[in-house]
């Protein structure tokens, strides 16, 4: 919903629900809302109103030619959820992937407040990487992943050769994985990696080291509105 503050009056679809002294509350909470101005009002579930305000932002900064392309903003994003819950299929799921470190006293608190040891590093606005501390504790590993309702079986195999190495044992880790084709794509102007590197990284799609693709389980398949049909 927009909201425009005009010389003589407010103009807006809802206007005449709005009373008399809107501009002045407006006031209170935004004291530079001045004559002028549009104010744009988003309602719905928090996280993704919040994704959508962003995006109208980026979208009005660029339509207006007032975002300095110039000037470089590089920043560190830390301390994101652990878990993110998912109101369709009422599941809870790792933020960044099951294999990240908690954060603290995590086991003393509820999914929700959970943090990840995880970070990302930002240029303008764009992801240039991320990376996390790795879960290596076993025992760690089995509690996050009850805590995400995965059960032995697909444990083995989703991740089966990541857990072997698990057991076998290795030191504390981490690491960031850096997108240098994002940052090509910065430095060109373009708005695609596909503008920069050859998608997919393989001709058939797969990765034979991460042995990807694997089977997708029937619920993934249904939340995507996708069946699997056998060739004939």
């Amino acid at each position: 919903m927009w909201i425009k503050y005009g010389e003589d009056k407010i103009e807006a679809p809802v206007a005449k629900f709005l009373p008399e002294d809107f501009a002045h509350r407006v006031q209170q909470i935004i004291p530079g809302f001045c004559k002028g101005d549009t104010l744009f009002i988003m309602a719905g579930d928090y996280e993704e109103t919040w994704e959508q305000l962003g995006r109208l932002r980026l979208q009005l900064g660029d339509k207006l030619d007032i975002i300095d392309k110039k000037q470089t903003s590089l920043f560190w994003v830390v301390d994101f959820p652990m878990f993110e819950y998912n109101r369709d299929t009422k599941h809870w799921a790792a933020r960044h992937h099951p294999f990240t470190s908690p954060k603290g006293n995590w086991r003393e608190q509820t999914k929700g407040e959970i943090k990840a040891r995880a970070y990302d590093v930002v240029l303008n606005g764009v992801e240039l990487g991320g990376g996390s501390i790795r879960i290596h504790d076993p025992k760690t590993q089995a509690d996050v992943f009850k805590l995400i309702d995965i059960d032995q079986d697909d444990m083995q195999r989703h991740f089966g050769f990541l857990l072997e190495a698990q057991e076998l044992g290795f030191p504390p880790h981490g690491g960031i994985a850096l997108g240098i084709d994002r940052l090509i794509m910065l430095l060109l102007g373009g708005t695609s990696i596909r503008d920069v590197i050859a998608f997919p990284k393989t001709q058939s799609g797969a990765d034979p080291m991460l042995q990807a693709p694997t089977p997708i389980d029937r619920k993934k398949l249904l939340e995507y509105g996708l069946k699997v049909i056998a060739a004939e």
